[in-house]
This record gives structure tokens, C-alpha cells and sequence, in this order.
């Protein structure tokens, strides 16, 4: 028997390697999450051919493409892409996959405990507790979410399933996606036309929106001074969405009032210096989407993904460049592929 082989990053989770590994039509080899880009490279040269891959962190492109023989699916655990190359996949016919609603409910609320985390000032006030400084507590008095603004960048999943969250705590929620109609967003939102307008009024500003050539430095030195001293940035999206030595001049300078930030740009940051080092920044390293629930959901996703497309029964959704399942597209009539986000 023709075994087909797939590499998978060690960080898939079992539920995900039992399914790939109890194949007896499978060869499973596994490589590590943070492997050199080169020693990836001399991994699928090694082999006569990879007919898949299941990434973690590990950037995929034409490089690796041309190294991957007889390929027929990447696979990643997750729902970002920005660290394949999409055009020269879908070029290739090689159908991208992620791991649609496998995570959203964790992003949304790990995004709603960053808000919770800024307004009732939590790092402040257990340093208070443990550093015996109970009698300056009225110097730090936390704030409500009822009432407040907060515009969402992006309403994917995500975005959309935060809004649910924020709309039922009381918040006023604006919606900045130039991709959706009015008509396509949740349930009491507002939507803004154009993103300056509605970062001058917002209390919070979070960021759900997949990174892109168009994402990258969205939230400008110019868009961050739009926004009111009182006013907070959240980033669960994606590191270099923000331009974060603006970011950091905004905070260090109290021009906004403070940042909470899953990604960074590089990851992991220095850790002695820079933004995770500021008093009025809370963080996390790249974990939003890494609840126990979804990690058994990515891993059953990312491997059926690839099984799926071996038995010629892909689930179009969970697939960034569906285009590549229809033998008669045409490249040269489609929009371009970097001008069409996915919808995280």
C-alpha cells in the first residue's frame, strides 16, 4: 500500500494524531513547533514526497512549496494564515485549511477578560493587596463596561461573537468592516463607515481582523492619536496590526489610557524592554486561542482537514482559497486573493 505521508507540527493535540496516526494509509512525522526555517526546508527535501502539512508556527511558501513533493493539502492549526503564502498556494492548486470555529469562543472571551482585566484595573489593585498598600485602593478605582464604546475591527467570528458578549453586558458596540454589509452584522451594533470615526469616540478599541497586506500598521501613529485619553487598545489578532513603537509612545506619554496585547510583533518580545514592560499593559503570550476546549477542537479540525481533502470531501469553509477545489477557475479573472480576508 501507497502510504501518504503528512508532517505535523508536535503542538497538534492527540485527538488530532490518534486520527491521522490510527490510519494505516497515513505516515505521521512529526517536527518541532519552533523549527529553523531551513531545517524545515531540508525536512521536506528529505522525502520523496509530502503529500500534507499541519502547521503550528512554521511559515509555509514558495520555497517550502517547491521542496514539497507531490503536496496536496496545508493544514493549519488554527484559523491565522498570514504566515502562508496564500497566491502561490492557491496558484498551485494547494488548498489552504484552518480550523473554522474551532476558536472563536475562546478569542472572544479571553477579548471580553482583557476589558473586565482594564476597567476593574485587576493588576493594579492585586499589587496593592500584596505590596501592603490597601490604604491607597481610592487612588485606583475600577470602571464600568455598561455604557461604553468599543469598536471592533473586524466582525468575522470573532468580532461577532465578542459583540454578542459586549451588547449583552450593556456596551454601545460599533463595527468597522469594510468587507461586511450593515445587514450581515449581529444584533444591536453600529457600523462605521470609515475607522477614524469611530476610533475618536470609542473607549475600546479591539482588534479582530485577520493580517493582511492591507491590516499590516492599520492602528497608525495617526489612528492611535485620534483616540481619547481614556481610551484602551486590545489585540488578540495579530502582531503588526498595531504599530506598536506608536503604541508604545501613546502609552508611555498617557495619551491613551492603556493596552491589553496577545501578539506581538516579533514574538515572543523582549522581555526587557518594550510594551509588556509598561505599567498600563496587560498581556499574554499568544494564547488567546488556546482553551483546553479549543484545543481538542483545532486538532480534530486541522487533521480532518487533511483528511478530508485526501478523501476528495473537503469542507469548503474551513478553506481560505476554496477557489482550488473548482478545476475551472481562472486565476487571471479572480480577485486578488490578499484582497479578500478570511473571516476570523
Amino acid at each position: 500500500m501507497n502510504k501518504k505521508r503528512v508532517l505535523i507540527a508536535h503542538i497538534l493535540g492527540a485527538e488530532g494524531k490518534q486520527m491521522l496516526r490510527e490510519r494505516d494509509d497515513i505516515e505521521v512525522v512529526e517536527f518541532p513547533n519552533t523549527i529553523e526555517q531551513g531545517q524545515f526546508q531540508a525536512l521536506l527535501e528529505s522525502f520523496d514526497a509530502v503529500h500534507g502539512v499541519v502547521l503550528g508556527l512554521t511559515r509555509f511558501g514558495t520555497a517550502e512549496l517547491q521542496r514539497a513533493a507531490g503536496l496536496q493539502v496545508v493544514s493549519r492549526i488554527g484559523v491565522g494564515f498570514d504566515a502562508v503564502d496564500i497566491p502561490a498556494m492557491t496558484e498551485a492548486a494547494i488548498p489552504v485549511m484552518v480550523c473554522a470555529n474551532a476558536n472563536h469562543r475562546a478569542v472572544a472571551e479571553h477579548t471580553l477578560g482583557f476589558m473586565l482585566s482594564l476597567a476593574k484595573r485587576t493588576e493594579a489593585l492585586t499589587h496593592l493587596v500584596r505590596n501592603g498598600d490597601w490604604h491607597q485602593r481610592y487612588d485606583y478605582l475600577p470602571s464600568e463596561l455598561e455604557g461604553r464604546e468599543v469598536l471592533l475591527v473586524g466582525c468575522g467570528r470573532i468580532g461577532a461573537r465578542v459583540a454578542t458578549l459586549l451588547v449583552a453586558l450593556g456596551m454601545r458596540v460599533k463595527v468597522y468592516d469594510p468587507y461586511l454589509a450593515p445587514r450581515q452584522l449581529p444584533h444591536d451594533v453600529e457600523p462605521v463607515a470609515e475607522l477614524e470615526l469611530g476610533l475618536a469616540s470609542a473607549d475600546y478599541v479591539s482588534l479582530h481582523c485577520p493580517k493582511t497586506a492591507e491590516t499590516v500598521g492599520l492602528l497608525s501613529a495617526e489612528r492611535l492619536a485620534l483616540m481619547k485619553p481614556q481610551a484602551y487598545v486590545i489585540n488578540t489578532a495579530r502582531g503588526g496590526i498595531v504599530d506598536e513603537q506608536a503604541l508604545y509612545q501613546a502609552l508611555v506619554e498617557k495619551r491613551i489610557a492603556g493596552a491589553a496585547l496577545d501578539v506581538f510583533l516579533p514574538e515572543p518580545p523582549p522581555h526587557s524592554s518594550g510594551l509588556p514592560r509598561l505599567d498600563n499593559v496587560i498581556c499574554s503570550p499568544h494564547l488567546a486561542g488556546v482553551s483546553h476546549e479549543a484545543v481538542s477542537r483545532m486538532a480534530k479540525l486541522a487533521a480532518g482537514n487533511v483528511l478530508d481533502v485526501f478523501g476528495a470531501e473537503p469542507n469548503h469553509e474551513n478553506a481560505v482559497n476554496p477557489q482550488v477545489f473548482d478545476r475551472a477557475f481562472n486565476l487571471a479573472e479572480a480577485d486578488s486573493v490578499d484582497a479578500i480576508p478570511y473571516p476570523i
